[in-house]
């Protein structure tokens, strides 16, 4: 930009992310600096900076009111996030115009620093789309008096975090579906479709790991495949409009008559796609995984499964358990038993009391003996899963109980009162 003495002015942030980005989440501090290169003395009068993020959807749908007239109809909404402004150049007088507020930049380069914090709340992740978007900006303009204003704009990124560690989309999602194929020219029959993945979160550069189960009894050639869909929805005056875009697919193999096809863990790779936008009230993100068989000639069956594409990636604690879940959850798909096996009951086993007696005393004979002490191994061994003594309120050594209540010293080890 060549405007007279003002050879340049720019926006620089200070925090860039790995691919020289400027990234920021709810509730972070934006800081840069306002860059302004001059050949001569300019005389300023402010310097200011406007920061503001805006969700903005807008579409046109035309209609026909009677035969030969049309109207057009524009439907427009907005929601703002942010709205920040401060003056870096405006307080400073020069001495030579006492009557004006300006300031004068001598010639080279200046730089003026500015920082402000996002809202903490739930942010709308940037986003554009075909009949809306989410945009941040950074405007910094520069008033001189009586010339043109110098504008310069700078967008930054926000992303609204979405962990998909959460236990709600560590969920796996399945569905099932079937429908039986009947017309005048072939031979009617069944097929039917069982689909699950492991978990409903994802982050972009994942791979889906797909289940799937198809069983083809009509007299058609069928061919399983999985597509992975974006869904935008955008709101405006009560009315809504929506695109589907097609992300990834796959294709199976051809499944002829009577043949069936699974697939144990097909992978459909997501490429670097938008996040979810889940709060925006004028603007909704989603996706979905469309798990179908095509049918020549006929209608397809599917099996839509939904998802969300977060920011936070999977941890390896929650894989774990992630792992666990989707294991108990496809020995339930499979119709196997998923709780363990009990614990055998204590009546099952073998040992009398009798005989528990018998050791313990040759346990304490041993001990009086002073013999071996690897001895009491065998017993340890022997009672490890013994119940213990039943209860009884009648005492056993009545002795030694009316020895202990006449005496004055009491022995807590044989004491019952104790």
């Amino acid at each position: 930009m060549v405007l007279g003495k003002v050879r340049a002015l720019a926006i620089y942030f200070d925090s860039l992310n790995e691919n020289n980005l400027p990234v920021f989440s709810g509730g972070d501090m934006v800081s840069g600096r306002v860059v302004v290169e001059v050949t001569g003395d300019v005389r300023v009068k402010s310097l200011d900076v406007h920061a503001r993020g805006v969700a903005k959807v807008r579409w046109t749908e035309s209609r026909n009111a009677g035969a030969n007239t049309t109207y057009t109809q524009n439907y427009t909404e907005e929601v703002e996030y942010l709205h920040h402004y401060d003056t870096l150049i405006g307080e400073e007088r020069d001495e030579d115009c006492p009557d004006e507020n300006v300031t004068v930049l001598h010639t080279g380069l200046h730089e003026f620093a500015f920082n402000f914090n996002l809202p903490q709340m739930a942010l709308a992740t940037s986003f554009e789309g075909k009949h809306g978007s989410v945009r941040y900006w950074v405007k910094a303009e520069l008033h001189r008096p009586w010339l043109v204003p110098v504008r310069v704009k700078k967008e930054f990124i926000v992303f609204e975090h979405i962990d998909i560690n959460m236990p709600l989309l560590l969920a796996p999602q399945t569905g099932t579906k079937e429908k039986t194929l009947c017309c005048w020219f072939c031979a009617s029959g069944p097929i039917s479709l069982s689909a699950k993945i492991e978990r409903k979160g994802y982050t972009p550069g994942e791979s889906i790991q797909i289940f799937a189960e198809v069983e083809n009894c009509s007299s058609r050639v069928v061919v399983p495949k999985a597509a992975l869909y974006q869904t935008q929805t955008f709101f405006a005056k009560g009315k809504g409009k929506q695109i589907q875009q097609l992300v990834s697919n796959l294709r199976g193999e051809p499944l002829p008559q009577g043949k069936s096809q699974s697939w144990e863990g097909k992978l459909l790779k997501i490429p670097p796609v938008s996040p979810s936008i889940l709060d925006c009230p004028i603007i909704r993100v989603e996706y979905a995984l469309v798990v179908y068989v095509d049918v020549p000639g006929g209608l397809n069956l599917s099996v839509s499964l939904p998802l969300v594409i977060g920011t936070i990636p999977l941890n390896a604690c929650a894989s774990r358990t992630s792992s666990i879940s989707s294991n108990c959850s496809t020995l339930s798909w499979l119709g196997l038993q998923e709780r363990p096996e009990a614990p055998p009951s204590y009546n099952d086993l073998a040992i009398s009391e009798a005989e528990r007696r018998d050791c313990l005393q040759g346990c304490d004979r041993s001990n009086v003996d002073g013999g071996d002490q690897g001895s009491l191994l065998p017993y340890i061994t022997e009672f490890r899963y013994l119940p213990p003594p039943l209860y009884s309120e009648v005492d056993p050594y009545p002795g030694t109980a009316e020895e202990c209540g006449a005496a004055d010293i009491r022995r807590p080890d044989t004491c019952p009162s104790r």
